[in-house]
Formats: C-alpha cells, structure tokens, sequence
C-alpha cells in the first residue's frame, strides 16, 4: 500500500473520531448548548404528580413548537411532587393561568411538556409556578383499565 492511501487512512480515521467525540460530548451535556441558543432565557417551575419519560434537556413546547427546555427535575420531600424547572426564552411571556401537560411523541416516542398559554391579563415572572398541570398518563394502566372494563362488561352480560 502506497504511504498517500495510508495518510488519507489516518485523516479519515481522525475525522470519525473526532466526530465521534463531538457527540459524545453534545451527549453526556443533556443538550444543554441547544437552551443557550435561544439567547436569553428565564426559568420557571411546574410541580407534576408523575414525570414519567421526563429528565434534564426534554422539549418544551409551544403549540408543537420547541420553544426550551427541562433544565432540572426534582423530588420535592415535602408534597412528593416532581418539581421541574423549565428554561424558556424571554420572547414568550405566558399568562398566569397557562397549563403545562406532559405529553407523548408516541406508543414509543419519548415525553416532552406541553405549555398551553391561558387569557389572564398578568403574565408569570422569572422563577413562578405553573399551578395548572398535567402529569405523564401510563399507557400500560390505560391499556389495563380496558381490559378490566372489557371483562366486566362480559360478567353483566346474560
């Protein structure tokens, strides 16, 4: 093998790896880098019963829009909520009766949170709660509640 083929062996290899390390490091930072191009954000905190599928660097979403991120999720000891922090850029200024919901990209799809801005006159300040929630609905239990009603249905008929 000629020494040009080898050196263009070696840079092809180089580049791989490099690429290859560049994901990991976008990877192991939960797509923190992704919230920092929004320019300037604020942070704002929904208390969820279940935060099934939710962790730090999950979309944020406005009418299916990607508008932020989760920047944290936490157990609150006292209400045994999960507390998540939600980054979202200063260009959106929601109301204070906005709802967030956790939904599903599909059977196997990921969870993302829903914002849905509400009508009031007063908008919510950096580090509010949303205080209109929806957790994360378990398909498993809804496939389960079927079932169980399916058979019942079967038991009442003569």
């Amino acid at each position: 093998m000629s020494t040009s083929a080898e050196r263009t062996e070696l840079w092809v290899g180089a580049v791989v790896l490099a690429v290859a390390l560049g994901f990991l490091v976008w990877s192991t930072s939960g797509g923190s880098g992704l919230t920092q191009g929004l320019g300037k954000t604020y942070e704002l905190r929904a208390a969820f019963p279940n935060v099934d599928g939710i962790e730090s660097g999950t979309d944020v979403r406005v009418a299916g829009v990607k508008v932020g991120r989760v920047s944290s999720v936490r157990l609150d000891p006292e209400t045994y909520l999960a507390e998540a922090h939600l980054r979202i850029p200063e260009s959106i200024v929601l109301p204070t009766d906005s709802a967030a919901l956790i939904q599903s990209n599909g059977l196997l799809g990921g969870a993302y949170i829903e914002l849905q801005p509400g009508g009031a006159p007063e908008n919510l300040a950096p580090g509010d709660e949303i205080e209109d929630v929806q957790g994360a609905v378990s398909l498993i239990s809804l496939m389960m509640k079927f079932v169980d009603s399916q058979a019942s249905d079967k038991k009442n008929d003569p």
